[in-house]
């Protein structure tokens, strides 16, 4: 049966398709509390209510699981069951939206439930999908990684010995990882303003060097035992799915603190992620070639398939406080020297445990194109080119009342698989005076 086609009134230009099916956390003016649903056209399925009503009772054996993980306040119990299940409870769930459906009562005829199940987007309050044990931010966008290199080191030493070797990364703060739609305050910090004729001594002062990451954020759905690395090769396994990330960043604050020990507080202020995970099955129809590593990788890296990347069209907005938006870059998730897959197995070698909600940034994404750069540092070529926007004005680095709004999605219309958005305001900094 086509999974494009739903009883239920989609638009086309939806980024919510039938094809997709992500899910999320959810609350409403008349339930606060948080609970599972998934996005379908402008509507959220509350998943809670829908499991409390046998909406799963075609569905067995899951239907013994739906209604505790369903009642949970995040997506971990479910995510915990892993891959095969995810797999199956979205195809049902096509299955219950699709027009021609092989159980109309469920749902579709069901005038009550879906009066109660069914509930306008614009009504509902989103929260993170996971509680995040760990967070771990990687490197893996080499344009992004090489420019950045050029801007410090020049040409010849732009990328690090060890950046073709391994899957480069840092741990990150969960706790300041938020949700679409949270402003965030300028973060304040040691910055050096006098960097040649008094280059030790820092001033405290509110970051001045404001910047985005547009990366990709990537859920871990199950596991592995202390001790135990995860094989390259069946590491996708271990994928629950993707979200939309912003790892906002203080590049000025960064700029003292990093050495020897790399990025503290000019990342820890601040990651905003999009609210519905598109799960990793969603996506493997859009699976991709990757930016091409002619290295030898040691054997833990060797993936035996080369097209682990995934086409996804990713873009970036910025609106300023005087209400003009402009897009600043348009560029695509394959962008990566690196899988997802060798970064889990990376991030395992060395016995590391990895859990239920973790999360991986995927680093920034740039391509090589004008305005396809996913920081500002890069488009503004380390501040000597100031960006062009709309209403006459122009930026540098990102000013108190900005919003920055990242969109990405895969596929063509009527049956485009997206994540929704993933936005967040800036605010003052606090005083301290």
């Amino acid at each position: 049966m086509p999974t494009t086609e739903s009883w239920l009134l989609i638009d086309p230009a939806s980024h919510f398709s039938l094809a997709n099916i992500p899910f999320g956390i959810i609350s409403t003016p008349t339930d606060s509390t948080p609970r599972p649903a998934v996005a379908i056209g402008n509507y959220a399925l509350d998943l809670h209510l829908f499991a409390r009503e046998g909406g799963f009772a075609l569905l067995s054996p899951f239907e013994s699981h739906a209604q505790s993980v369903f009642n949970a306040r995040t997506l971990n119990a479910f995510a915990a069951l892993g891959r095969s299940v995810h797999k199956e409870v979205r195809k049902y769930l096509q299955e219950i939206f699709c027009r021609e459906t092989p159980y109309p009562s469920v749902l579709k005829t069901n005038e009550e439930l879906k009066k109660k199940a069914l509930i306008p987007l614009k009504d509902v309050q989103n929260h993170l999908p996971l509680e995040i044990g760990d967070y771990t931010d990687f490197f893996a966008g080499k344009n992004h990684a090489y420019n950045i290199g050029v801007l410090f080191r020049g040409k010849n030493n732009a990328l690090q010995p060890n950046y073709v070797h391994l899957p480069v990364a840092y741990h990150g703060r969960a706790s300041s990882v938020v949700v679409s739609g949270t402003a965030l305050r300028r973060p304040s910090g040691q910055i050096l303003f006098d960097t040649k004729t008094n280059p030790a001594a820092p001033k405290f002062s509110p970051c001045m060097k404001l910047d985005i990451e547009l990366e990709l954020g990537m859920f871990i759905c199950k596991g592995n035992d202390l001790g135990s690395p995860i094989d390259v090769n069946s590491a996708e396994q271990n994928i629950f799915g993707y979200v939309l990330m912003n790892d906002w960043s203080a590049r000025d604050i960064q700029m003292f603190e990093y050495i020897p020990l790399g990025p503290f507080n000019a990342k820890n202020f601040g990651t905003t992620i999009s609210p519905w995970v598109v799960l990793a099955d969603t996506l493997a129809p859009f699976a991709t070639h990757g930016i091409k590593n002619d290295t030898t990788l040691q054997k833990y890296l060797q993936e035996e398939r080369t097209d682990s990347a995934l086409d996804i069209n990713l873009q970036v907005d910025i609106t300023t406080s005087k209400g003009y938006t402009t897009t600043i870059t348009r560029t695509n998730a394959k962008n990566l020297v690196w899988s997802w897959p060798q970064m889990i197995a990376h991030h395992s070698i060395s016995g590391c445990s990895l859990r239920t909600g973790d999360l991986f940034g995927s680093g920034t994404i740039s391509g090589t194109e004008p305005k396809s750069q996913g920081s500002l540092l890069e488009q503004i070529q380390g501040g000597t080119v100031p960006m062009k926007l709309e209403g006459d004005e122009e930026r540098k680095f990102l000013e108190d009342g900005d919003t920055i709004t990242i969109k990405g999605w895969s596929g063509e219309e009527g049956s485009l698989v997206g994540f929704g958005e993933c936005s967040g305001t800036i605010l003052p900094a606090v005083r301290f005076d």
